[in-house]
């Protein structure tokens, strides 16, 4: 009897601690997946992907975007950024995108961004973008070939003039600028391309005159210079200061002497809306603050890619152009002192 209890007593002792090593087991194993849960949502390791709208080849807007991108991207505050830059239609497309949180950040003409954000205009509602830097002057041209005859904005009646790709909005600046010169769409066949195009355009006389804007110097106006003939088509000046009186964002410009080739003497021209960098009103605070402030600390290496570069500069950086700037941007800017407002 004695011996059947102890076999029973020995049972008993091995099953309780069979019992107690398994819950210890799961415990621990409960335990590590607790671990691996809080780190799969810690954003902090998260890769977090960056896009930046820009706008088609061949003009300064795709240059600097990619710039910008690479220049953050490289020097990203968190080792899970990847930023990368992607070619658009432009301004439209890139506001509209932004707003649908398609693109996290992207350039953009400061005189389209003053109509979306109140709405006016064809845009119809207000759109919630928001300036986070405000970059190089959008410096605009119309060029056409010696041979054309073009000497004046006033010749293009009945000719056919490229206004810019289809729906970058070129519109809302150029209306104002080609009436104050006494004329309208409606007086000549508007044409729409790239600017790569447009100098494909000009070359073959598939169009008379393109206009072509951005950043100096401006890649398709380059090309167009040293690839042809070109003629620079001068603003008038009382047309001119007319603009700068009711609009903004336009204000005078000079292009200097062999900036390009052919054009020896300083051209006057004008700003007809900067180029600026926008995000939407709804991106994270601190996501903008840190794109601004690795954007602004490493902006020579911006330079490098190109000479609008040197807009990233405490002067310039914080204009207003119309469009109120994001928090995330007003933070760094006031963290340096260059925020005044």
């Amino acid at each position: 009897m004695r011996s059947i209890l102890c076999y029973l007593t020995i049972i008993c002792i091995i099953f309780t601690f069979a019992c107690d090593n398994t819950a210890k087991r799961d415990t621990t194993q409960g335990e590590k997946k607790d671990t691996s849960t809080e780190l799969v949502n810690d954003t902090s390791t998260k890769r977090q992907y960056i896009s930046v709208g820009t706008a088609p080849a061949g003009g300064a807007f795709f240059v600097v975007g990619s710039a910008i991108a690479e220049v953050v991207g490289g020097n990203a505050p968190s080792a899970g950024w990847e930023v990368t830059a992607e070619a658009t239609k432009g301004t439209q497309e890139n506001i509209r995108r932004i707003v649908n949180n398609e693109l996290e950040f992207a350039l953009a003409n400061a005189a389209i961004s003053y109509f979306a954000v109140r709405g006016e205009g064809d845009w119809g509602t207000e759109h919630a973008i928001r300036s986070v830097m405000t970059l190089a002057p959008n410096v605009g041209l119309f060029i056409a070939p010696q041979s054309s005859g073009i000497r004046k904005i006033q010749d293009f009646a009945g000719k056919r003039v490229v206004v810019g790709p289809a729906g970058a909005g070129f519109e809302y600046f150029l209306k104002p600028i080609l009436a104050a010169h006494g004329v309208a769409y409606e007086d000549f066949s508007p044409l729409n391309s790239t600017y790569i195009g447009s100098v494909d355009l000009l070359a073959d006389g598939s169009a008379a005159a393109a206009f072509i804007g951005g950043a100096i110097p401006t890649p398709a106006v380059t090309q167009a210079s040293t690839s042809q003939d070109i003629f620079f088509i001068p603003f008038d000046e009382t047309a001119k200061q007319s603009l700068f009186e009711e609009y903004p964002f336009f204000n005078a410009m000079t292009i200097p002497a062999d900036t390009y080739k052919g054009q020896t003497e300083p051209f006057a021209s004008m700003n007809v809306g900067a180029m600026h960098l926008i995000t939407a009103e709804n991106t994270a605070e601190n996501i903008v603050y840190e794109f601004t402030k690795t954007l602004y600390t490493n902006r020579a290496e911006v330079v490098k890619r190109h000479g609008a570069g040197k807009a990233i500069n405490p002067k310039n950086v914080v204009k207003d152009t119309g469009t109120p700037f994001h928090p995330g941007a007003i933070r760094f800017y006031r963290e340096i002192g260059i925020w005044n407002k």
